[in-house]
């Protein structure tokens, strides 16, 4: 008999990017880089000056856009990244909202 191959079970996370994140097309940066991982969630900017990402997936791809949070696209500059886990929740597709 083979073994049985072990999937992780989806995850969600909140996070919170600070800097200069906004007007450096990071959200659409953003769903790009989700979409290519096939997480699913949104994208939006903040009124404070953030941008809130919430992105649901594979935990491995969800960590790999976690990473490149903390980057961003080439014009911006990112101070923080703040992720917390949040319970699992089913979106159809990446957004930007």
């Amino acid at each position: 008999m083979g073994k049985a191959v072990q999937t992780a079970h989806p995850v969600c996370v909140r996070c919170l990017v600070a800097g200069r994140v906004q007007g450096v097309f990071f959200r659409a940066s953003t769903r790009y880089e989700a979409q290519r991982r096939g997480i699913t969630g949104y994208v939006k900017n903040l009124h404070d000056g953030r941008v809130e990402v919430i992105a649901c997936g594979d935990p491995e791809a969800v960590n790999e856009l976690r990473d490149w949070l903390r980057q961003g696209p080439a014009n911006a500059d990112v101070s923080g990244v703040a992720c917390e886990n949040l319970h699992f929740q089913e979106y159809s597709h990446f957004s930007i909202t």
